[in-house]
């Protein structure tokens, strides 16, 4: 008598389950597109992130988003941007997550010395891929979506040492460099010695720049971080605005959620 009162019981719940479950329907933030890059000979998957309540008919700023995979950093920054655009003055945004295939190869640029081209045998193509966001990716972007000029660009760690020499030597690419932990060690810190070169020529006014570092992160990461942001300061650029963030509960794990937290509310007040 008890082993079928447990039966029933069982059976109540599992019909009680069931009749709760009424419909059932993807979750679906918005896009996975797959493009062929003739700069890179090899076709190249975006993670497109589209607001709820996406018009074809309005233009919106576009965040774009190295390492941008779906095992990545995609997800967490588009939790940041619906979060801001909640809760914040962040206005809607088309979020490219850019799919890694070589992140060695694509982020870095060329470098002779040994000890990095034997453990990095694919880096230092990193000029290929810059030709790649500015010939083909967003103009791709600003045929498919309507967008305003708003650009936004993350990098971190190899993808901050890209974001750094976009900055450098292609600064109208993008109006907001959101760069953390860049790896401005790489090749003997050589983008950092040739810095003040690259300053010297015209760049766009009322460019964004945001710097950030942990500080239980090696010491080399920080160093370098101010480093770059100093020099970058000291040029003076029309209307820029330069932060350097230090993050002192921060290691190379965890900074970039914090990190571009930390860049969002420095862009975006509160709604009240």
């Amino acid at each position: 008598m008890q082993h079928l009162s447990r039966l029933l019981f069982f059976l109540t719940l599992t019909i009680s389950a069931t009749a709760q479950t009424t419909s059932i329907r993807p979750l679906e933030i918005g896009e996975v597109l797959t493009i062929s890059s003739t700069v890179l000979q090899e076709d190249r998957t975006l993670n497109i992130y589209l607001p709820e309540a996406y018009d074809k008919n309005k233009a919106y700023p576009v965040l774009y988003l190295l390492d941008g995979t779906l095992d990545e950093d995609f997800l967490h920054i588009v939790g940041l941007v619906q979060f801001f655009n909640l809760m914040y003055t962040m206005p809607e945004c088309i979020v490219v997550g850019i799919a890694n295939v070589d992140r060695q190869r694509d982020y870095s640029f060329h470098t002779d010395l040994p000890e990095l081209t034997e453990k990095y045998p694919t880096a230092g193509h990193s000029e290929a891929f810059m030709q790649f966001l500015e010939t083909e990716l967003q103009p791709y972007i600003e045929a498919t979506y309507q967008t305003t000029d708003t650009k936004i660009l993350i990098g971190q760690s190899l993808g901050g040492l890209l974001a750094t020499e976009i900055l450098l030597k292609k600064p109208a690419l993008f109006t907001h460099y959101l760069i953390v932990s860049p790896s401005l060690w790489w090749d003997n810190e050589s983008l950092l010695k040739d810095a003040p070169k690259w300053l010297e020529k015209q760049f766009p006014p009322n460019l964004y720049v945001y710097f950030s570092a942990g500080k239980k992160e090696p010491r080399i990461m920080r160093r370098v971080a101010k480093k770059i942001a100093k020099l970058v300061q000291q040029a003076k650029k029309p209307g820029m605005r330069l932060i350097l963030k230090m993050m002192p509960e921060e290691d190379h794990a965890t900074i970039l959620h914090r990190s571009i937290y930390s860049a969002f509310l420095s862009l975006y007040p509160p709604r009240y």
